[in-house]
């Protein structure tokens, strides 16, 4: 984030490694703005602990303590020493108040925050190992911009053991689910990048798959 957070030091946290923030279904009352260091978001799914994301400096999290009163959708643990800054509301409102551009800016991470939340519980809720890193790279191509809108093929410079995080997934098992996808030629494997050979397929797929889960429901 480009703005001059200096004068909110005294709201300065630090969290050492390994350590625990805060809990799922805790109540919460601060969100936190990552300084240094990376914090892992985990969250337990059909009674198993799945990455949700790991985030690194600049990034928020916890904000929906501030946007609404619930309990902690998800547990969230340093991966490093860290070092953040915790608002909670009280203090929020006099930033938003004495510093409204960097409160819009922040205002901006907590819809992106809580889209990318989403979409990634989506993945998971697919219990189809394949259908799950076909989402992932659905999306992916989501967020892809200056992509030619006539061609099915999409070009990610993206890796296996990122695919594997995304789709909650060891690398092992998702690298045996893009290797099932090339013999398919669905997609080509390259070291430094990954082309799908038509998203519009694996779209289709998806959606099968989803409506086969919640019919399975």
């Amino acid at each position: 984030m480009a703005v001059d957070l200096s004068m909110f030091n005294r709201f300065a946290v630090t969290f050492e490694k390994g350590q625990i923030i805060f809990c799922e279904y805790e109540p919460g009352d601060n969100f936190y703005l990552i300084q240094s260091g990376r914090v892992q978001i985990v969250k337990i799914m059909d009674d198993i602990e799945k990455i949700i994301d790991i985030l690194q400096p600049g990034e928020i999290f916890g904000e929906m303590a501030i946007l609404e009163e619930a309990p902690r959708s998800a547990t969230a643990i340093a991966l490093d020493s860290v070092r953040a800054l915790a608002f909670n509301r009280e203090n929020f409102e006099v930033l938003m108040q004495g510093n409204p551009q960097i409160a819009l800016k922040l205002l901006k991470l907590f819809t992106k925050r809580i889209y990318d939340q989403k979409r990634r519980f989506m993945i998971l809720t697919l219990e189809d190992i394949q259908a799950r890193v076909a989402d992932v790279f659905l999306m992916l191509a989501e967020l892809q911009t200056g992509t030619d809108p006539e061609s099915d093929e999409r070009t990610f410079k993206t890796k296996v053991d990122d695919i594997a995080h995304w789709a909650g997934m060891s690398p092992e098992s998702c690298r045996s689910v893009l290797n099932h996808f090339v013999t398919q030629r669905r997609v080509e494997i390259f070291p430094d990048k990954i082309i799908v050979k038509n998203i519009n397929d694996f779209a289709r797929f998806v959606s099968s798959r989803r409506k086969a889960t919640k019919m399975g429901n």
